[in-house]
């Protein structure tokens, strides 16, 4: 039987797995460009930016990840993220930096693709996918908005365009059609 090492395992995963340094792409397995849709070479050396719906969300996240890394040692959430066709798609995605106090610096992250499950049935602007993503997580207006600095009143005035997009009559209507059931 042939010896498994690190780098047949990381292969191997079920789930997307990268190395990163910087928000660069240093490395990611097969299963990472399935799940976006593109060759793995593709991905090497580009920054995470690629898989993101907008560079403005690629921002934000970027910034909401080292004041929860640096204080939990990981991060994970689920967003929605972009195939290499422009599908979007909702992922989970978990982070765990080398260095607790500079988490861009070198880190590790997975990503899961939860369409089967869930799937992105409208067109969403970034912020609306943005709480949509916190909504999912049974955060209190109060609490994505002191996530996404800002106000909880914002926060339900976007809610209260997801309902209208998602035709649902109350929040937990909207939550449950966001976790796709």
């Amino acid at each position: 039987m042939p010896a498994l090492d690190y780098q047949t395992a990381f292969q191997l995963a079920p789930i997307g797995l990268v190395l990163s340094r910087e928000r660069i792409i240093e490395d990611c397995n097969d299963e990472l460009a399935s799940i976006f849709g593109c060759p793995r070479e593709a991905l090497l050396g580009q920054s995470f930016q690629v898989l993101y719906p907008s560079e403005d969300e690629f921002e934000r996240i970027g910034a909401r990840i080292p004041p929860i890394m640096t204080a939990q040692g990981s991060y994970a959430d689920d967003r929605i993220m972009k195939r290499a066709n422009g599908e979007l798609f909702w992922c989970h995605v978990t982070g765990r930096a080398q260095r607790r106090a500079d988490p861009h610096a070198v880190g590790v992250w997975t990503f899961e693709d939860l369409s089967a499950t869930r799937r992105v049935a409208v067109e969403l602007t970034p912020r609306e996918r943005e709480i949509a993503a916190q909504l999912v997580t049974g955060k209190t207006s109060k609490q994505i908005g002191r996530a996404l600095a800002i106000s909880p009143r914002t926060v339900d005035v976007y809610r209260a365009r997801l309902m209208r997009k998602y035709d649902t009559g109350n929040a937990t209507e909207l939550l449950q059609r966001l976790l796709g059931h």
